[in-house]
């Protein structure tokens, strides 16, 4: 087990951002600092507040700020290009996953050249990456705590996981303040696929007593913290544990990963346009129905259960429809707009994702099947 990643967690701590990133240097050097982020975020002066904190230092500082959500390899290739004209030392990811992603992305092609294709998988660098900085403006995808970027294919659609040691960032700057700024709805996803990454990270086949560790604290953070920011969003405090929360799950992926749940949200997502964090929260609560049939599965969620106040994995099922609703969506796919006549198509294609060979029980076609049938009608399974 090694953590890579610092974590900074400070309310106001983007203003530490130039300090925490000369630490990284031995000299005193004029560095060049590549910052990517999105429209929305440079719309509200957060990369703002965290250019100037890094120009403050004596760093030169070029953005790159045209992220979209889901990137692409195009997006990369876009951010790629202003790399190679600025030659930065240093890439700061200032924003949601889709930032992060793109930063890790543009790291490995400016670093080691090729395409994103070529590093498909774990462990493909072949020369030194630079330092990153990641600074999450969302507590959802725990992106800041990963070795991992997801980038989809612009040809093929295909979402690649592609992962390295050195692609960790050397630090995670946790600062509430920026979390104050997002829609509802996006706080509402975005803490749906925090939670979801708590709960399936601590049940897969390639778990460990460490990422163990670090799914329960995960949810302990987010099942406390999540009721409270989607009622009252200025809930500085709340904000804080969801990031909390988040990086803790990102800990936790990064050495155990995911499963069915997340399988699951892809077909989703492509086909009838529900936001991840949406998909994955509407089907986790089924997903632990079905994995509960294996024992050890069982005792987890029973586990998970006490920081909800229940026992045994129907309270912890319970809970997380909960979480649903107090979200303010639909329990059931059909509600969501979900065509229940796709649930073949989706379950192949659910079957094909990486994190579904995670799942503590075998879980294929058929599975998927009834899984999304349940979904769609809120059917036991």
């Amino acid at each position: 087990m090694d953590l890579r990643t610092r974590v900074v967690c400070s309310i106001g701590g983007v203003a530490r951002l130039g300090e925490l990133a000369a630490g990284i240097f031995d000299d005193a050097r004029e560095k060049r600092v590549l910052l990517v982020t999105d429209p929305g975020v440079a719309a509200v002066g957060h990369a703002r507040s965290g250019e100037e904190a890094l120009i403050e230092a004596g760093f030169r500082v070029q953005r790159f700020e045209d992220v979209r959500e889901n990137p692409t390899t195009s997006d990369v290739d876009a951010c790629l290009a202003l790399a190679k004209d600025f030659e930065p030392q240093l890439l700061v990811g200032l924003g949601g996953g889709s930032s992060m992603d793109v930063a890790k992305g543009t790291n490995f092609l400016y670093s080691c050249g090729g395409r994103m294709r070529d590093y498909r998988g774990v462990g493909k660098a072949g020369r030194e990456m630079l330092p990153l900085i990641a600074v999450p403006t969302t507590a959802g995808t725990g992106s800041e705590a990963q070795s991992f970027a997801l980038i989809a294919d612009e040809e093929t659609h295909e979402k690649m996981a592609c992962g390295d040691p050195q692609a960790a960032p050397r630090i995670a700057l946790l600062d509430p303040q920026l979390t104050l700024t997002l829609p509802p709805i996006v706080t509402a996803c975005t803490g749906l696929d925090a939670i979801a990454h708590a709960v399936e990270t601590a049940v897969t086949r390639t778990r460990n007593a460490v990422s163990s560790m670090f799914s329960r604290e995960a949810f302990r953070f987010l099942s406390r913290a999540f009721p409270r920011v989607v009622k009252s969003p200025d809930d500085l405090e709340a904000r804080a544990d969801m990031l909390r929360g988040a990086a803790l799950g990102g800990f936790a992926i990064e050495n155990s990963m995911l499963g069915a749940a997340h399988s699951m949200a892809n077909p989703l997502t492509r086909h009838f346009g529900l936001p991840h964090g949406q998909a994955v929260g509407t089907v986790l609560p089924h997903v632990v129905a079905f994995n509960r049939k294996d024992p050890t599965s069982s005792r987890i969620y029973s586990e998970l259960a006490t920081f909800v106040g229940g026992a045994g994995p129907r309270a912890l099922i319970e809970a997380l429809h909960g979480f649903v609703v107090q979200a303010g969506f639909p329990l059931t796919l059909r509600e969501c707009g979900v065509d229940a006549r796709a649930t073949d198509l989706m379950a192949a294609e659910a079957a094909q994702q990486w994190t579904a060979q995670h799942n503590p029980r075998r879980v294929e076609g058929g599975e998927f099947t009834a899984l999304f049938a349940a979904a769609c009608d809120g059917g036991s399974i």
